[in-house]
């Protein structure tokens, strides 16, 4: 064999920058792994390969030795052999076609598949993104060096599965005053995000085939989390007053666990009115149904102060609370949490120990101070007046611009409100497509349906936290502008 032919063939332009041991260990793999070394070639002595390809010999012993490691070359008194076993291993190689065809997702992951995801931009409406330019970096950064200082050597470790006891501790406090939860520290379990809170419900409530409830439209996460559980996902359909199951789905589509966003109807904006969550409750309690609700963006109420969670009602309410910071605070964090009813905590603390090695300590601990000292309310305060200003502007150019077609739902609270077309037979999702041509990021309604069942909700979804005014006439007239296109479209046909 030509030693120097075969080094010269992998001197390519990005190779010409390797060493020379590494390009003769890579040139005599691939010989060998091609059938030009046969087995049993005895290779030249390394002395005498290195003054062929004009190299050092250390190279040639280097790249020898990598060989003889790996398998390639065994090695006796008379030199170093080419092994039979690189050769089994080119026979039994199929051909790539053939490869790529025998493997694809599994029968749950493909019920995922059509389903849309959210949206990866963060401009024009994009809803649950906050003002992420008015959060106070050099504040947090101040407090996370302040975590990073004060940490032990333990806490460098795997931490405890259901996470800091601080953070545990400060999230209670805070949810006791602030939403009327009911609970104490141990309740809380930290996640490192509302989807993984939702699939740690999934795969521990319910069993592969169980039936689950969601809104109809609802968030489309949660489905994802459901469905890639093999749970059977039932949407229910939502109204004015949020979701609305009849005694007659209680009874022949009867839930292991419903899933609600009752102060913020995802992603209609509706609130779940007192009686139809106390009704909830207490069908649950009837029917041994536990209840997730999601409170998810309800800190920025525009019109009074948060309501009070579903889950601090009446006392041992069965439901699970969910809350996250990443609207709070900011998406990276990936901090999440959920609070269990009492009677769930030994089985679900077992669970998470088992399933969850889990880290960040300096981050939770920063954030348990972050809110002890009073930073965290005073950010919450800043964002409502900030939110609620943003929110006024767009209602005022919606109902000035589009009052003729649509109408403004969900915007007493949260992050974003949905623009629902008076003619629901309209194509929410073909405005939408049209709309982020414009560089305008607005979700159709159809695109959170859930289940089989029909919803009357055609719309938009429009986040408005991190849009400031200035910028909201100038996307409001693109938003007209595709739906100015649509009805022109439809009226030509």
């Amino acid at each position: 064999m030509d030693y120097a032919l075969l080094l010269e063939r992998f001197s390519s332009s990005v190779q010409r920058t390797w060493s020379a041991q590494r390009r003769l260990h890579a040139a005599l793999r691939a010989a060998i792994q091609e059938g030009e070394l046969a087995p049993g070639s005895r290779l030249l002595a390394s002395r005498v390969l290195a003054q062929e390809l004009g190299i050092a010999r250390n190279s040639v012993v280097y790249a020898y030795e990598q060989l003889l490691s790996e398998g390639f070359l065994s090695s006796d008194r008379r030199g170093t052999v080419v092994n039979p076993i690189a050769q089994v291993a080119k026979q039994l190689q199929l051909p790539t076609t053939t490869l790529l065809s025998d493997f694809c997702l599994a029968n749950r992951a493909e019920r995922v598949m059509p389903l849309p995801v959210a949206a990866e931009l963060t401009t024009g409406f994009a809803p649950g993104v906050p003002s992420l330019t008015d959060f106070p970096k050099a504040l947090w950064r101040k407090s996370l060096d302040a975590s990073w200082r004060h940490l032990t050597v333990s806490q460098l470790g795997y931490a405890d599965a259901a996470g800091e006891p601080l953070l545990r501790a400060a999230i209670a406090d805070y949810l006791r005053a602030s939403r009327g939860v009911i609970c104490d520290a141990d309740q809380v379990i930290v996640t490192d995000g509302t989807q993984s809170s939702l699939d740690l419900c999934a795969h521990a409530l319910a069993d592969a085939g169980d039936k689950v409830w969601m809104e109809t439209p609802g968030y489309v996460g949660a489905q994802i989390a459901f469905r890639s559980a093999q749970l059977n996902v039932i949407g229910i359909t939502v109204d004015k007053d949020g979701i609305a199951p009849t005694e007659h789905d209680w009874q022949t589509h009867h839930p292991k666990f419903v899933y609600v966003t009752p102060s913020h109807q995802y992603p209609t904006g509706q609130v779940l009115s007192l009686n139809r969550r106390l009704e909830l409750i207490q069908h649950a309690r009837k029917h041994g149904t536990l209840l997730i609700e999601d409170d998810y963006d309800s800190e920025f109420r525009h019109g009074g102060p948060p309501l009070i969670a579903m889950q601090g009602l009446v006392p041992d309410a069965p439901v699970i609370y969910l809350g996250t910071f990443s609207k709070t605070m900011f998406p990276a964090l990936r901090i999440a949490y959920l609070v269990l009813p009492k009677n769930l905590v030994p089985a679900m603390h077992s669970l998470v120990a088992k399933t969850s090695l889990r880290g960040r300590s300096a981050d939770q601990i920063c954030l348990a101070k972050f809110i002890r000292d009073g930073h965290f309310l005073t950010h919450l305060r800043r964002m409502r007046r900030l939110y609620k200003n943003r929110r006024d502007e767009l209602v005022r150019l919606l109902q000035a611009q589009l009052g003729d077609v649509a109408t403004v739902y969900g915007d007493t609270a949260g992050m974003h409100l949905s623009l629902c077309f008076h003619n629901t037979s309209w194509d929410d999702v073909t405005i939408s497509e049209h709309a982020l041509t414009l560089g305008v990021v607005v979700p159709a309604l159809s695109h959170h349906r859930v289940g089989r069942r029909l919803h009357a909700w055609s719309g938009l979804m429009l986040g408005y936290a991190q849009v400031p005014i200035e910028l909201m006439p100038a996307l409001v007239e693109h938003l007209k502008s595709s739906i100015d296109w649509y009805r022109n479209e439809i009226d030509s046909t």
